[in-house]
């Protein structure tokens, strides 16, 4: 029995195994030597997303609480940034007191980032009432201001007269820029 292939079924054969030959030494000195590589750059890969996942996550969940901090404090912070204005003090806050009289005294080195005023007042009053009502309006004015103790108060007659030291936040970084 006498096998008959064509020449066309030859090449074809030849073709086929030279092409095996070439997939086989491809694959066994490129393939699987970087598919091992490529394994471990994927592990690595993954890791790296999911410590970015959790980056990003932290990132969103600050800023969310920093828009709420900075819508809840305002008015905080636009006090910050405002400069002290003792004349324009005095103006808002006059109606408290028969007179009121504003001082600034010399800054100590360790007050830098502050001046310090002191405060005279005057009021036709029986009891302090009307000077708590002035620290509300204090906590609610464009500024930053800290009322130092002692207080004094002292009575002349229907007269109560108070003097107490009070320091403002003045923003060095604004105030050079205005």
């Amino acid at each position: 029995m006498k096998i008959n292939f064509s020449r066309q079924n030859i090449y074809l054969l030849v073709m086929t195994i030279l092409l095996l030959v070439f997939v086989l030494v491809f694959s066994f000195t490129v393939l699987i030597p970087n598919g091992k590589e490529y394994r471990v750059k994927r592990a690595e890969l993954k890791k790296e997303n999911l410590v970015l996942k959790q980056l990003s996550d932290f990132s969103i969940e600050k800023e969310v609480m920093l828009q709420k901090l900075q819508s809840d404090n305002l008015h905080v912070i636009k006090a910050f940034a405002t400069e002290f204005n003792a004349q324009r003090f005095e103006k808002q806050h006059k109606s408290f007191f028969s007179s009121l009289t504003i001082l600034k005294m010399s800054k100590a080195e360790d007050e830098e980032t502050f001046s310090v005023y002191e405060v005279n007042t005057t009021s036709e009053i029986s009891s302090p009432k009307s000077f708590y009502n002035f620290l509300d309006a204090v906590n609610k004015s464009d500024w930053i201001i800290a009322v130092n103790f002692p207080i004094n108060f002292k009575r002349e007659g229907e007269m109560i007269s108070s003097s107490f030291t009070m320091k403002v936040y003045n923003n060095k970084e604004s105030n050079a820029t205005k």
